[in-house]
């Protein structure tokens, strides 16, 4: 990766374990960001929407977001 990149995985769907079936038992899916411009530590916590992660990469972009989600790129990139 270079300096300026920001990795992020994530997940389509979340499994419950605890659930017997595979099937798509939770709404809440991980969310993993990665970069030198990064903040560590940051807890995002249970956001309210997936799409969250498409405000972010739309802001990254400088894209008008049309989504119902809400970026989070000001809670994790560093400010010196």
């Amino acid at each position: 990766m270079r300096e300026e990149d920001l990795l992020i995985v994530t997940a389509d769907h979340g499994c419950d374990p605890g659930t017997e079936s595979t099937d798509h038992s939770r709404e809440y899916v991980p969310l993993l960001m990665f970069g030198e411009s990064i903040k560590s530590g940051v807890n995002l916590g249970t956001r309210e929407t997936f799409a969250d992660i498409s405000a972010t990469v739309l802001e990254i972009f400088s894209l008008d977001n049309p989504l119902a989600g809400n970026s989070v790129l000001s809670k994790i990139i560093k400010t010196d």
